[in-house]
């Protein structure tokens, strides 16, 4: 993984469905969750890191927790508003002189895929990696900004 923002091959629905069909953004976010993972993903295979996204006027953010792993390790494209986020987290050795009681800590790869609620400027993406946080800024393109209508007397 390199670390760099790139845009997204076309996979995944296109914004005149999802618009058209709302309850189809969150078939495919489970669908998408159920299968981009194999057995030996993170959390087991069907999980996968937790993620938020919200949105302001200007803006979409997405924050998602990724513990121990390394900037170099996170993948994130955008393309046609759907935003892919890939990563491993490699696998600690464990000690030969040490009895493990419980092992839970997960190691593999990952992949996360949201649709994203509006349309949003791709060349303008910024994204920060700090104490465990992934955190995506995508301003909005100006047609999806929300525009304030003056109301006349």
């Amino acid at each position: 993984m390199t670390g760099t923002l790139s845009k997204r091959n076309g996979r995944g629905l296109s914004m005149p469905a999802l618009e058209m069909f709302p309850q189809f953004r969150s078939i495919e976010n489970m669908m998408s969750r159920m299968f981009d993972d194999g057995e030996d993903g993170w959390m087991g295979g069907a999980m996968a890191p937790t993620l938020d996204v919200s949105e302001t006027d200007n803006e979409v953010d997405v924050k998602m927790d990724l513990p121990g792993m390394k900037p170099e390790e996170i993948d994130i494209q955008v393309h046609q508003n759907v935003l892919t986020i890939r990563g491993e987290r490699s696998e600690e050795t464990e000690e030969k002189d040490r009895t493990y009681h419980r092992v839970e800590r997960r190691s593999g790869s990952f992949a996360r895929t949201v649709s994203l609620p509006s349309a949003v400027d791709e060349d303008n993406v910024d994204a920060n990696y700090k104490d465990g946080v992934l955190i995506i800024k995508m301003p909005k393109t100006k047609e999806a900004q929300a525009k304030k209508i003056a109301v006349k007397a």
